[in-house]
């Protein structure tokens, strides 16, 4: 009995042996407990009080989330994932709080965003620079708005400009103060800051006559200079990454031998810094055109004053306004393709054209040709169609439809009649005919009356509209100063509005955009 269990005991101990797995096989061990440390620097290009650089190092791979909390129980926190998984982590925190202790949370995420650690920092920040301006918040329906701060591209202080963020709630959470900068103490941002296709921003400068790009702490990463050329007012990306710009030529001479300004165009190479291309508007349009305004005399002239350039992606043309003259498109050979302005005063270019071939028809709304000469010359509006006065800030539609913010200085060539507009235009360059499809502003009257500057751009996310008039004349206590208007585009019901006022200058800012602190 005793030898039978002891071969049962081996028969068991070597079928033991036989079912242990391989080394290969070997299950791994449990994951090390996360380990890190975390340290952060206010403020690390000078530039941003009110952002910070965060290191953290960490033993397990592992991406990083930043919650910043919004203050007193406002909704206006600031969350962010990192997609990139590694053990060592240099990111910014952004949408701090000025003159406030803001309390941030820095999670390790895994994979699966499964949290892994978790840690709470406390960042004390500084005051704003003085002299910045106020947004007074009158209407805010936050579920219709368009998630986002508002960046604003503020002429509302002396030189250096500083753009600035706000939320939902009126509170400044991103700033430039280039005040104390070895290069850009004296920025003047003309239109201001656009977002590049890569995150970082860019502007141009018409201190330095260059174009900047820089990263959300403000530090400079790369420049262009204008090759003698001088900057003014808009640049903008193409989608190669090229950039388009509104300059003036120190060597542009009208016909009667007087200097003019503000009437060429550059693409500069983005990889090269090359001037690729160069569009003379007194070639392609109508130097002696006075209609609108009568410069002549003047010595440099601005018979044209070029405000904005973007470029068509349909059929890769530009599009130049013109402030004082229309809006035109452009070929690459400087040929006209079409003017959307009133019909008025029209006659040939330097290269024999004569331009009143490319003035586009007015449409009613039931698609029948306008012919009333009052209509076409500018003088009276049609009950569907209303031409665009003094106009800035064109844009192209998801559906090829033309935007742009209707001024309306000197409309109807008297200064009675004050209101702007956001307005959209759909054009057949075929048939070559306007038709005015949507329109917002004229029923404010002179409460969202600006004469210049000003933006309008769409958000598609909500389906809304922002229209930003940037020097009002009017508010319900006589004050000037920019108004920034949220609404949705079906309903034009308003989902946000602030007014903002304070600085120096009645004229707050050119140009406002929606989105995300973090790209």
């Amino acid at each position: 009995m005793k030898i039978n269990r002891l071969i049962g005991l081996v028969i068991c101990a070597i079928t033991l042996i036989s079912c242990r797995p391989n080394s290969d096989d070997t299950p791994p061990p449990p994951p090390a407990d996360p380990e890190w440390e975390v340290l952060f620097t206010i403020n690390p290009a000078g530039a941003n009080p009110l952002c910070a650089k965060l290191d953290v190092q960490t033993n397990l791979a592992g991406k990083i989330k930043i919650d910043v909390l919004g203050q007193d129980g406002e909704t206006s926190g600031v969350s962010h994932i990192f997609p990139a998984s590694d053990i060592s982590h240099q990111i910014p925190i952004l949408g701090l709080y000025a003159d406030y202790e803001n309390i941030v949370h820095v999670t390790l995420l895994g994979d699966n965003n499964e949290e892994l650690t978790k840690d709470t920092l406390k960042i004390q920040t500084t005051s704003l620079p003085e002299n910045l301006p106020i947004a007074t918040v009158q209407i805010r329906k936050t579920d219709k708005m368009t998630p986002g701060f508002t960046l604003v591209s503020n002429h509302a202080n002396h030189i250096p400009h500083m753009p600035y963020m706000f939320d939902a709630f009126g509170k400044i959470r991103w700033v430039l103060d280039y005040r104390e900068h070895p290069i850009l103490n004296n920025m003047y941002a003309a239109v201001g800051l656009e977002r590049l296709q890569n995150g970082n921003f860019y502007f141009g400068d018409a201190t330095d006559d260059a174009i900047y790009e820089i990263d959300v702490y403000g530090e400079i990463l790369n420049s262009w200079d204008l090759g003698g050329f001088w900057f003014h007012h808009n640049v903008q990306e193409k989608p190669d990454g090229n950039f388009l710009l509104t300059v003036d030529s120190p060597d542009s001479y009208h016909e009667n031998g007087n200097l003019t300004k503000e009437d060429f165009i550059l693409e500069i190479d983005r990889q090269t810094g090359d001037i690729s291309h160069i569009w003379d508007l007194k070639e392609s349009l109508d130097e002696w055109r006075t209609t609108w305004d009568n410069v002549l005399n003047n010595s440099p002239m601005d018979w044209l004053h070029a405000n904005a350039v973007i470029y068509d992606e349909s059929d890769g043309n530009i599009i130049v306004s013109c402030q004082k003259q229309g809006l035109v498109k452009l070929d690459y050979d400087n040929k006209v393709q079409w003017i959307l302005a009133p019909h008025l005063g029209w006659d040939t270019n330097r290269q024999g054209d004569n331009l009143n071939d490319f003035l586009l028809t007015p449409l009613d709304a039931n698609e029948n040709p306008i012919t009333d000469t009052q209509v076409l010359n500018g003088y009276e509006n049609h009950p569907d169609f209303e031409w665009n006065w003094y106009q800035h800030a064109p844009m192209i539609l998801p559906n090829g439809h033309l935007m742009l913010f209707d001024n309306g200085l000197n409309r109807h060539y008297n200064t009675s009649e004050k209101y702007s507009r956001a307005v959209k235009y759909l054009i057949d360059e075929e048939a070559m005919t306007v038709r005015q499809i949507w329109q917002y502003g004229k029923e404010r009257d002179n409460k969202t009356y600006s004469p210049i500057v000003s933006d309008v751009d769409y958000l598609p996310q909500k389906n809304n509209i922002l229209f930003s008039p940037g020097r009002c004349d009017y508010d319900e206590e006589n004050l000037r100063g920019g108004r920034i208007v949220e609404l949705d585009y079906i309903t034009q019901e308003v989902v946000f509005e602030a007014f903002i006022n304070g600085g120096f200058f009645d004229l707050q800012f050119h140009r406002t955009e929606r989105l995300e602190i973090y790209p």
